[in-house]
C-alpha cells in the first residue's frame, strides 16, 4: 500500500532520480543511496520495505547483498537491476533470492508493476542450486532484450517441473535451453536424455520411447529401456515434437495424463518420474487445425512456452556470439582469431537463416581455413556473398507494419553506413530503381497473371516501356499471356 518506504541503491544519479519520481508520484516513499554499505546500514536499522538494488556499485555487489538481506530480514523483498544482461546474471538473481530481476535499460512500468507485486505477494523460497560456472561456459550467449527475456523465463523456472514447450526456426539454439532449464533445475543431478521425433523411422519411435521386451518384435534379441527410463529422474527432451506421428502423440498423453506406462510387448506399468521439455520449428497450432497433432497433448506440453527469436531479430548480439564461438575454436586448437569492427558489421547486415548454428559454422570456417590472425571485411564478404547483401525486397519483409517508405528510407540507411567512406563514385539513383522495379514489375505481373497490357495499365506505363523493361531486367512472363 502507499506510505511504504523503497530503499534503491544505483550508483548512476539519473537512474535513481527516475526511480524517486516515478514511486513517488505511486505514494511511496524513496530513500536513494548510490553504494552498498548506506543500502546495508539501512537495513540493518530496520528501514525500508522493498530494496532495488544495482549489481555493480563503486564498494560491492548488489547481488552478494542479496542474502544477507533474506537472513537478516526475511520480510524485505529485493528487485535487482542490472545492466549485465546475461544468462547468468539472471540465474543467480534469482539463486540468491531476488524477488525480481530486471535487465537495464528496465521499461518504468514493468518496473513500478514488480515494484507492486513485490509488496502485495508473498514470494516463493527459490531453489537452492550449487555455485555456477563462469559466464563463458554458459549455454546462452547474448544480452539483446529479446534474449534478455528467455533468461527470466528460465530463472524463474529453475525451482519447477512444469513442462515447457520451446518454439523457434532451426539453429535457434532450442536444445540449449533445455539443457539450461536442467543444468540449473532441481532435477540437474539426474539425467538429460534427448530424442529427435524427426530422426527416428515411425515404426521405432515408441520402442525409442517406452522400450521394448525381448521378443516383442522380429529383430528384439534383448531387452532395451526407452528414453523415458534413461531420464528417470531428470528431464526428458521431446525435440521436433511436430514431427511425432499421430499414433505415438496418443500413447504419450496417455504417459503423461497416467504417469505410468508399458514397454512394448510388456504388461507391468512403470512408474515415471521424469521432466518432459520438448521443442520445435513448425506452428503445432496450425499442426492442431490440420487434424495432425493432438489439441490435449498441445495443451499438456504447452505448459510454459518459449520462444527463441530467429537471429535477425537480435542482431546486436552477433559481436558476443562472434567472440564466444572464436574463443571456443582458439580452446580446440584452430587457431586465435580477430574480427574488425567494419566485418563485425558486415556480418550484423546477414539475414542468417541458419540463426546461431549458421553464425557459429561461419567462425569455425575463418578459424581453420584462414592464416591470417585478423579476419577483415574483405573475409567475410567472400564468405557471405550471394546471400547477405541488404536488399529493399528482403528489408521490406523484415519491417512488419513499417511503411514501405520507412523501409526503403532504412534500407538505405544500412547501405550508407555499409560502405562509409567507400562509396561507389557513380550509379546509386539507377541501382535502386533496379531494386524497386523489379519486385514492383513482378508483382504487377503476378497480380494481373501476366496479362502485359493490363500490368501496363495498372502501372501507369507504356506497354512497349513495359516490355523494354521486362527484357533488360530479365523478368520472366507466363508463358502464353500477352
Amino acid at each position: 500500500m502507499a506510505g511504504e518506504t523503497i530503499l534503491v541503491a544505483d550508483d548512476d544519479r539519473a537512474i535513481r532520480t527516475v526511480l524517486s519520481q516515478a514511486l513517488g508520484r505511486l505514494g511511496y516513499e524513496v530513500r536513494l543511496t548510490g553504494n552498498v554499505a548506506t543500502l546495508w546500514r539501512w537495513v540493518t536499522d530496520g528501514e525500508g520495505d522493498l530494496v532495488i538494488t544495482d549489481v555493480v556499485m563503486p564498494d560491492g555487489n548488489g547481488l552478494d547483498l542479496v542474502p544477507q538481506i533474506r537472513k537478516h530480514r526475511p520480510d524485505v523483498r529485493v528487485i535487482v537491476m542490472s545492466a549485465q544482461n546475461t544468462l547468468r546474471t539472471a540465474i543467480t538473481a534469482t539463486e540468491r533470492g531476488a524477488f525480481e530481476y530486471l535487465p537495464k535499460p528496465f521499461d518504468l512500468k514493468e518496473l513500478t508493476d514488480a515494484v507492486q507485486r513485490a509488496l502485495t505477494d508473498r514470494r516463493r523460497e527459490p531453489a537452492e542450486m550449487e555455485p555456477a560456472e563462469d559466464e563463458e561456459k554458459l549455454p546462452l550467449i547474448g544480452r539483446s532484450t529479446a534474449m534478455q527475456e528467455v533468461y527470466r523465463v528460465i530463472a524463474r523456472l529453475t525451482g519447477t517441473d512444469l513442462s515447457v514447450l520451446i518454439t523457434g526456426e532451426s539453429g535457434t539454439g532450442k536444445e540449449l535451453v533445455a539443457r539450461a532449464l536442467h543444468d540449473f533445475g532441481k532435477r540437474r543431478a539426474g539425467p538429460f536424455v534427448a530424442i529427435n521425433m524427426a530422426a527416428i523411422p515411425r515404426e521405432l519411435i515408441e520402442s525409442e520411447l517406452f522400450g521394448h521386451e525381448k521378443g516383442a518384435f522380429t529383430g528384439a534379441t534383448s531387452r532395451y529401456a526407452g528414453r523415458f527410463e534413461q531420464a528417470q529422474g531428470g528431464t526428458l527432451f521431446l525435440d521436433e515434437i511436430g514431427d511425432m506421428p499421430i499414433e505415438a502423440q496418443t500413447r504419450l498423453l496417455r504417459v503423461l495424463q497416467e504417469g505410468e506406462y508399458t514397454t512394448v510387448g510388456g504388461r507391468k506399468p512403470i512408474r515415471t518420474d521424469v521432466r518432459i521439455v520438448a521443442a520445435t520449428h513448425r506452428d503445432l497450432q496450425q499442426l492442431v487445425g490440420q487434424g495432425l497433432f493432438r489439441e490435449d497433448l498441445y495443451y499438456r506440453l504447452n505448459v510454459v512456452p518459449i520462444r527463441l527469436p530467429p537471429l535477425r531479430e537480435r542482431r546486436e548480439d552477433i559481436p558476443d556470439l562472434v567472440r564466444h564461438f572464436l574463443n571456443q575454436a582458439a580452446l580446440e586448437g584452430l587457431g586465435q582469431k580477430m574480427v574488425t569492427a567494419g566485418a563485425m558489421d558486415r556480418m550484423k547486415m546477414h539475414r542468417w537463416p541458419g540463426n546461431v548454428r549458421e553464425i557459429e559454422n561461419l567462425v569455425r570456417r575463418l578459424a581453420a581455413l584462414y592464416s591470417q590472425e585478423v579476419i577483415d571485411t574483405d573475409v567475410i564478404e567472400q564468405e557471405l556473398v550471394g546471400t547477405t547483401s541488404p536488399t529493399l525486397a528482403r528489408d521490406v519483409a523484415d519491417s512488419g507494419e513499417e511503411s514501405l517508405g520507412d523501409a526503403v528510407e532504412r534500407h538505405l540507411r544500412r547501405y550508407f553506413e555499409a560502405h562509409g567512406d567507400d562509396l561507389p563514385p557513380a550509379g546509386l539513383y539507377d541501382a535502386v530503381l533496379r531494386e524497386v522495379e523489379r519486385p514492383l514489375i513482378d508483382l504487377s505481373l503476378a497480380a494481373t497473371r501476366g496479362n502485359q497490357i493490363r500490368a501496363a495499365q495498372l502501372l501507369g506505363l507504356n506497354r512497349n516501356t513495359l516490355r523494354k523493361k521486362i527484357r533488360d531486367l530479365e523478368i520472366q512472363v507466363l508463358r502464353g499471356v500477352k
